[in-house]
């Protein structure tokens, strides 16, 4: 599509990718992978793009792959302002599934006024998506709270139902899930059904199949956010409120 713009002689071509493929694929963790995230980056340029949308990066620091703008918008506030609605009991502590995601939580913790937890998940990045082990530590308090576990993406489903799992040994009365990207890969609409999750929460900037959903999962559109970030782009206009409200 950008190809066929591009020899139509449009004046400037910007790219809304709601989830950025092989966003994972960041960095060598094992010899002789691939760094798939920055040949996406380069295949774009190549296609002389302007400009990239997106949402929800799983590393800001992809943003430096590219050589043009990117404006990488959040879906923090979206889930806060859902959590708000949902009038949830106020003893709310909010989880980050690893020590990797602490920023993530941290963000969200902040938007709406409730401590963070960290499950102490010792697994390697390598055996960790496909471990069945629930991890033994949590660090914070959870006894008694309404636990939010906070990821940007959920793919199998494991580690966020072993998060769950962890949370419920640790004495949480209720506990949701909240990813921005729904991957949803093989068997894991029924990982988190089966799981101790309440409900799990999701944006829409993945197109999922009715065999992919279940009844725990809410979903949330990201067409607003979206809408408001394109405008401005169009207008010259700051983007940066949108991080506010």
């Amino acid at each position: 599509m950008i190809d066929a713009l591009r020899r139509a002689s449009a004046a400037k071509i910007n790219v809304v990718m709601p989830y950025y493929g092989y966003a994972r694929q960041d960095r060598k963790a094992r010899s002789r992978e691939p760094i798939t995230a920055k040949l996406i980056a380069n295949l774009l340029e190549m296609d002389k793009i302007d400009r990239l949308i997106t949402i929800d990066l799983h590393a800001a620091q992809v943003q430096g792959f590219f050589d043009i703008p990117v404006d990488h918008l959040q879906a923090t506030q979206l889930f806060a302002k859902y959590v708000e609605k949902r009038d949830l009991d106020n003893d709310i502590v909010v989880v980050s599934p690893d020590h990797a995601g602490v920023s993530l939580a941290r963000r969200f913790a902040e938007k709406i006024k409730a401590p963070i937890a960290i499950i102490d998940n010792r697994n390697d990045e390598v055996r960790e998506r496909s471990s069945q082990e629930v991890p033994e530590y949590v660090i914070g308090d959870v006894k008694d709270k309404v636990a939010i576990i906070v990821d940007d993406i959920v793919d199998t489903g494991i580690r966020m139902s072993l998060s769950a799992k962890a949370l419920q040994k640790f004495g949480a009365k209720k506990i949701y899930g909240v990813a921005t990207h729904a991957v949803l890969s093989g068997d894991a609409p029924q990982v988190l059904e089966d799981s101790p999750l309440e409900e799990m929460w999701v944006t829409d900037t993945i197109e999922l199949p009715t065999e992919k959903e279940f009844n725990k999962l809410h979903r949330l559109s990201v067409a607003d956010l979206l809408k408001e970030a394109i405008i401005r782009v169009h207008n010259h206009q700051s983007i940066h409120e949108l991080f506010e409200h």
